[in-house]
């Protein structure tokens, strides 16, 4: 960094030194916590994401594995769907 610094263009203007990431001037501390719900969002948004990483190739297979790989499927797919409405009574899915 220090070579780069002594042999590179140090030229700083204001928009080389503005925000990239998300567009508009941070507003809080950046070290500030998050909310509990944006980790639970994410947690459910990786589970369901799981879910339809072992849906597709169930779907390619069904027809010739049988009639166990459909219940098995059912039954997975149905435990999903209880935690689903599950967090939903619970208000987890909502963001205030």
């Amino acid at each position: 960094m220090l070579v780069g610094r002594l042999t590179g263009t140090h030229q700083p203007n204001e928009q080389k030194l503005s925000e990239y990431e998300c567009g508009f001037p941070a507003f809080e501390d950046p070290r500030s916590q998050f909310d509990v719900r944006f980790y639970l969002i994410a947690i459910l948004f990786i589970i369901f994401d799981l879910e339809a990483a072992f849906l597709y190739p169930w779907a390619v297979s069904v027809f010739s594995l049988g009639w166990t790989a459909w219940i098995s499927m059912m039954i997975f797919i149905g435990e999903l769907a209880l935690g689903l409405a599950y967090a939903w009574k619970k208000g987890a899915l909502e963001w205030e």
